[in-house]
């Protein structure tokens, strides 16, 4: 949490005076970061058969949703690019999308150390893996395809196109342990006709809604930061050009 307050109070962002919403998630953040780490270490109980190793559930889970949220957000800025493009639309996606990425990225860590203690192997093709590598490969694409040279148009649009792609596989990745019906990953909730899924115990499921909070209050600071270093850039890269049209002429 220190590189948050660094960042926030550093002077990174160029600005001496900060939104209330931004004072309001920073100090909302750093309580419920520490309540979430007692909650999950301390206060919820340990799991019978996994044991300690259970705790990364807590994580996993928070990640996942976030990533999740944060594709559907670039899905959306990425149609409003199509129909009307702006470049805050633009810069919008993008900030997500790789908010997105350190998401999954971190998702399929912990699943994979999950998978190591539950399953005795790091990386196996079940569906729910499987999916989610293709979820992460088409944003690093889209990522990549933001960082190619052309006119910012173009390029807004093609990156919005990946964008939406992209976001169609989401609901695939969430469904796929239900479609393809694996026994391998676990189906906490909403599993068969009464969507009734395995349970959890109510102690670590106040662990798990508080961390799953706490992420998203991360995602949200992140996000609003990572704009406004974005919009930085873009001032700067237009102040430039502008400089080297004068020092030409």
């Amino acid at each position: 949490m220190l590189f948050l307050i660094r960042i926030y109070y550093g002077g990174v962002l160029m600005e001496k005076n900060t939104g209330i919403i931004d004072r309001l998630l920073l100090f909302t953040l750093i309580p419920s970061f520490f309540i979430a780490l007692y909650l999950i270490f301390i206060w919820s109980p340990v799991e019978k058969v996994m044991g300690a190793t259970q705790k990364i559930f807590y994580f996993h889970v928070g990640s996942a949703w976030v990533a999740f949220l944060a594709f559907g957000v670039v899905g959306y800025y990425s149609v409003r690019v199509l129909i009307k493009p702006r470049l805050q639309h633009h810069i919008n996606a993008g900030i997500s999308a790789e908010i997105g990425v350190l998401f999954t990225t971190i998702t399929l860590i912990t699943g994979m150390i999950w998978g190591k203690s539950s399953w005795n192997t790091w990386w196996t093709w079940e569906p729910r893996l499987a999916t989610t590598l293709i979820l992460w490969f088409i944003y690093v694409a889209y990522l990549f395809v933001r960082k190619m040279d052309g006119s910012t148009e173009k390029i807004a649009r093609l990156s919005a196109v990946f964008g939406i792609i992209g976001v169609i596989n989401v609901p695939i990745v969430f469904m796929a342990i239900r479609w393809w019906n694996t026994k391998l990953h676990p189906i906490v909730f909403g599993e068969g006709k009464n969507q009734s899924g395995g349970g959890i115990e109510p102690d670590m499921l106040v662990a798990l809604l508080f961390s799953i909070f706490t992420i998203t209050l991360l995602y949200a600071f992140l996000m609003r930061k990572g704009i406004e270093i974005e919009k930085m850039r873009h001032i700067v890269k237009k102040a430039k050009s502008k400089a080297i049209e004068k020092l030409a002429g």
